[in-house]
């Protein structure tokens, strides 16, 4: 099942291209008041690109940076768990592009590696009230061409990766959100339909060091245990000698 197989661009979902911008979050804020419908925006440059928790995020030429804005009717806590719909869009995205599943896996919450490294991200955004969001945007960034060194990441990250070092496969931004989108565009059909339960099922067959013991890091505290699950809400659940934990929010370490 590839994107360019199953189908072109995904109909009534909008598709703008830039040369430069400052990040591609900062301008779906912008233009979410007047949005129609979807809207990927993908920038060939960012100039002031950032990562979670206001980390600055490396986006050498020909890597990918995009973010897909919209306007959803739901609560903002099933709202958020579109972060499972976009990695597991990447995963076939990936897929796609290289001809291989092998390698690629998901790490919770919004992050895909390869090989163990990691080379995407995702940057969830939104704005509005408990009651519903104005917009909601996911950016999305990808080490296509080029990674950071291993000394621009923080202590304890996982090694980042490109597409290219790993795997010798070359792809265009452009090429590979019209990837992206289509795969994005499925799952996005699937999850409006059929809740979470599908989405959830698919990415833990995907799910990097289930069954294996890592590290999740709150703001209040850290926790080591077995990864056992993700939960109906898109929590973590790590099971350690005295507790099962539901960890809604937190920085995973393997």
């Amino acid at each position: 099942m590839t994107g360019q197989a199953n189908g072109t661009w995904p109909q009534g979902v909008g598709r703008r291209v830039l040369a430069e911008v400052d990040s591609t979050n900062a301008e779906a804020a912008r233009i979410a008041g007047d949005l129609r419908g979807p809207e990927w925006i993908l920038a060939l440059s960012q100039t002031a690109a950032r990562g979670r928790r206001g980390r600055s995020w490396a986006n050498p030429a020909g890597n990918f940076a995009a973010t897909l804005v919209m306007r959803p009717t739901e609560s903002p806590d099933q709202v958020a768990l579109r972060s499972f719909v976009a990695s597991l869009a990447l995963f076939d995205a990936f897929v796609d592009a290289t001809g291989r599943p092998q390698g690629f896996t998901l790490k919770w919450p919004n992050d895909v590696l390869l090989n163990g490294g990691k080379l995407a991200g995702i940057l969830l955004e939104s704005a509005g009230t408990a009651q519903g969001l104005s917009f909601f945007s996911i950016g999305i960034g990808v080490n296509l061409a080029d990674a950071p060194a291993q000394d621009a990441v923080e202590e304890g990250a996982l090694r980042p990766v490109s597409l290219l070092s790993e795997t010798g496969v070359r792809i265009a931004p452009e090429d590979f959100l019209d990837l992206l989108a289509p795969a994005y565009a499925r799952y996005e059909a699937q999850f409006t339909t059929y809740g979470f339960a599908p989405i959830r099922e698919a990415w833990l067959a995907r799910a990097a060091k289930l069954g294996e013991v890592i590290t999740a890091r709150t703001t209040r505290e850290r926790i080591t245990g077995t990864f056992e699950t993700v939960d109906a809400a898109g929590n973590l659940v790590l099971t350690t000698p005295d507790a099962r934990h539901a960890i809604p929010a937190a920085e995973v370490f393997f």
